[in-house]
This record gives structure tokens, C-alpha cells and sequence, in this order.
């Protein structure tokens, strides 16, 4: 992409996504997040209402009355961005592409956390890592990453969401705030790594998805391209038979990364790209409160 044209998207990404963490997110995020950066304090007796997980079993087996522990909030969270760039979210059939919605998501939270005085790092992940930007504050850094955003070039075009996963829970050893955006179109099985990385770190899964790959329509002949091997084939999209299949595999696929996320205790949220995401991050929000 030319220098200017970068530039004026860069500006536009910046207007858009700061003005909604500022308008609609101001509190809202800080809210969801809150309980997730906490330093130990001190430990007290136990009242009526407090958490019974909060529980320091040591201290109450000590006095033979129960104990709990008194958290602190941290000033500042550390927020990482995993952002899926293979192939597969170069696709998008009625609004914009999966990476463009990517992008602003990516970006909302981005001015939502230094909003929130809090750290922004990104992962960018293929099948393998592309590009590592270590937490750092400040408008200047913020846009530095919506650039790479808009006009990162990934040097290879599959997906493996454990390598992004992985290298998250090496890479920072401070427990921080992770959110996984992509469409989770990887065959290969993430769980373990989802799971661990959920303990080391308070993770949240972000699925973009069009509205085409959950439902073929009925317009004939169509030649369709796998985006990450690109193995291209003809499909009748006239036979009801076939789009039902499709149908059907896609629910089984929704409903397999939904026992993932549940089973692996990460709070998820899916957005199709002709739908408001802004909707959707709130209600992501909400439900963590």
C-alpha cells in the first residue's frame, strides 16, 4: 500500500475506533477487565458475601476459622492482541473482508486499553509467528500498530492457532489480558494450548466469520478457492442437498470451537462481518461483569 493511502487509512481507523472506546467502551472495558490484573494484599476473616474462592485454606486451617485473601488492583493491565493473518481472512462477501473487520476490533481495544492506562503488545500468527510487538503505551505505539494492521504482508498463508497460543504463554511472563481474533478455520487441535494459556493468562477468543461460509447461496455453478492451500473446485450451489451439508458442517465445526472454549473456561464472542461488532463486544463485556 502507497505512503499517503496508508496514511489516510491509518487516520481513518483512528477516528472511528478511538471515538467508540471513548463514547460507547469508556468504563465498559475497564469494568470487564477489572478482577483479571490483581496483586495480593493481605488476608482478613471472612464476611458474609465475600468469595468463598477467594479462600486462603492455609491461613484458615491455621486459626480454624475461615480467611480470605485481600486483592489490590494493579494501575495497569497488559494487553495482548493475537491476530490471525493467514490466508483464509482475506475473504469477505457482503460488507468488508475478515481482515478489515479484524483490524477494527484490534484497534478499538487497542484505544480502549491506553484509554485505561494499560500496555498493548501484538502477535501476529500464521501457522507460525510473523511478527512480535512487545507491550508499550502511547498514541504513537497505538498507530504504529494499526499500521502493521492494515498493511502487514504474512509470510505464509496457513493457520495454526496453538503456534500463536504457545508463543503467547512463553513470550510474557506477566499474567496479562489476551485477545484472540480470528475465524478459527484450523484443523489442527488447540485445546491443550488454549487451555494452558488460559491459566497462565486471562484469555478471551474473538471468532470473525462471514456469513457465506456459514451459508452457501443458491446461485448455480461456483468455483470455489481454499484461501490457505489454494486448491480451487466447482460446486453446484443449485442442490439443496449440498448446501444443507455445508449447513451442517458448519454448525458441527461452531459447535465443536464452542465446547473448546467452554470446556477451557475462555469467554468467546462470534461476529459476522456484515454485523455490528460493536454489539457484540459489548455484550462480550457485559458478561464478563
Amino acid at each position: 500500500m502507497e505512503a499517503n493511502e496508508l496514511i489516510k487509512k491509518v487516520r481513518h481507523i483512528e477516528i472511528k475506533t478511538r471515538g467508540l472506546s471513548n463514547n460507547i467502551f469508556a468504563g465498559q472495558y475497564h469494568s470487564a477487565f477489572k478482577g483479571r490484573g490483581m496483586a495480593f494484599s493481605e488476608v482478613r476473616e471472612y464476611q458474609y458475601g465475600d468469595d468463598i474462592r477467594d479462600i486462603d485454606w492455609n491461613v484458615t486451617a491455621r486459626f480454624h476459622k475461615p480467611y480470605v485473601k485481600v486483592f489490590e488492583e494493579e494501575r495497569e493491565l497488559t494487553v495482548m492482541l493475537l491476530i490471525d493473518v493467514s490466508g483464509s481472512l482475506e475473504f469477505g462477501t457482503v460488507k468488508q473482508m475478515k481482515k478489515d473487520m479484524v483490524t477494527e476490533i484490534a484497534a478499538t481495544l487497542a484505544f480502549s486499553a491506553i484509554q485505561n492506562n494499560d500496555k498493548i503488545g501484538v502477535i501476529f500468527f500464521s501457522d507460525k509467528i510473523e511478527k512480535f510487538i512487545p507491550p508499550k503505551k502511547g498514541r504513537k505505539h497505538i498507530l504504529f500498530i494499526i499500521r502493521e494492521l492494515i498493511d502487514f504482508q504474512a509470510t505464509s498463508r496457513r493457520t495454526n492457532i496453538k503456534k500463536g497460543l504457545e508463543y503467547l504463554t512463553n513470550a510474557i511472563k506477566k499474567r496479562c489480558t489476551a485477545f484472540v481474533i480470528s475465524d478459527f478455520i484450523d484443523n489442527s487441535d488447540f485445546k491443550n494450548a488454549l487451555t494452558i494459556a488460559n491459566r497462565k493468562h486471562d484469555l478471551v477468543a474473538i471468532q470473525v466469520f462471514d456469513r457465506r461460509v456459514a451459508e452457501l447461496p443458491s446461485v448455480g455453478l461456483m468455483k470455489v478457492k481454499d484461501a490457505e492451500t489454494g486448491h480451487e473446485q466447482w460446486i453446484d450451489t443449485s442442490s439443496a442437498a449440498l448446501r444443507k451439508a455445508h449447513r451442517e458442517w458448519w454448525m458441527k465445526k461452531q459447535n465443536i470451537l464452542s465446547e473448546t472454549f467452554t470446556k477451557s473456561n475462555v469467554d468467546s464472542v462470534s461476529v459476522r462481518t456484515d454485523e455490528d461488532y460493536v454489539k457484540a463486544l459489548l455484550n462480550l463485556f457485559a458478561k464478563r461483569n
